[in-house]
């Protein structure tokens, strides 16, 4: 038996999230039917991150344990043949070693968030970013956004319904850029807690919009509560856009990856 590492591009606007459940249709249960089109039994995918119904992916990770004899480009090429037509893509297939796990292993987990200022509607980013009326100053976002750096008690920007065992963690760096109408919020650390990097968003969207100042965010995050947090963003922006590992677990991934305008170095 082979264990393989997949890197994963999809769309989540059609998908109930990630993870397979019972009535709704999953990015999971879509690589999972198509993995059992290419074993002839069922095979379970374990993913990286358990993406939220509406969140998309430029860099999932996910493993999967193969009894067929088979090369990764094979496998890629053929999981792909099955995943059609759902908006989902193996970019990439490796052998990966027998301790590699696509969730356990990681070391380090980015996602961007992409926010549109203007008036007009949303045509071809439609669903694939949050369109906002309201102006919003990028710089003061960015300053807020550093009283999030390093390790804290993340209890304000924890949804109430998060599985994690405690609300710290730890934030190895977070930045707000402009490009045009589009401001992108960048963050990565080794793990999130559930809806945490969409609260972060909303929050410094007050920022943003001059309703509150950055330190507004310092008192919050200070507070510990989840009543002091501003909107969860909306689905629609966010992206898991890449995952790290070590190198003898599994190859190193890609420096980059870009899609249209959105990229993370």
């Amino acid at each position: 038996m082979k264990r393989f590492k997949l890197t994963i591009e999809y769309e989540g606007t059609p998908f109930k999230g990630w993870q397979r459940q019972p009535d709704f249709m999953s990015v999971q249960q879509v690589i999972e039917d198509a993995a059992f089109g290419v074993e002839g039994e069922p095979v379970t995918v374990f993913g990286a991150g358990r993406t939220d119904a509406g969140v998309h992916a430029l860099g999932q990770v996910a493993h999967i344990d193969m009894r067929k004899d088979i090369s990764a480009i094979k496998l890629r090429d053929a999981l792909n043949y099955h995943i059609r037509p759902h908006p989902v893509a193996v970019l990439l297939a490796e052998e990966a070693s027998p301790e590699f796990h696509a969730r356990f292993s990681a070391t380090q987990r980015h996602y961007i968030y992409r926010l549109v200022d203007r008036r007009a509607g949303l045509t071809f980013d439609r669903q694939k970013a949050w369109r906002v009326i309201q102006p919003i100053d990028e710089t003061a976002m960015h300053e807020g956004a550093q009283h999030l750096l390093g390790t804290h008690d993340f209890s304000t920007f924890r949804d109430a319904r998060c599985e994690a065992d405690s609300p710290i963690k730890s934030i190895n760096y977070i930045r707000v850029d402009r490009d045009g109408q589009e401001v992108r919020v960048q963050v990565g650390a080794r793990s999130f807690l559930h809806r945490q990097v969409r609260s972060i968003v909303g929050s410094l969207f007050e920022v943003g919009r001059g309703r509150k100042t950055p330190d507004w965010i310092r008192e919050i995050l200070t507070a510990a509560d989840r009543k002091a947090c501003g909107q969860v963003a909306p689905p629609d922006g966010l992206y898991l856009a890449r995952v790290d590992y070590d190198e003898d677990l599994s190859n190193a991934p890609a420096d980059q990856i870009a899609l249209g305008s959105i990229q993370l170095k």
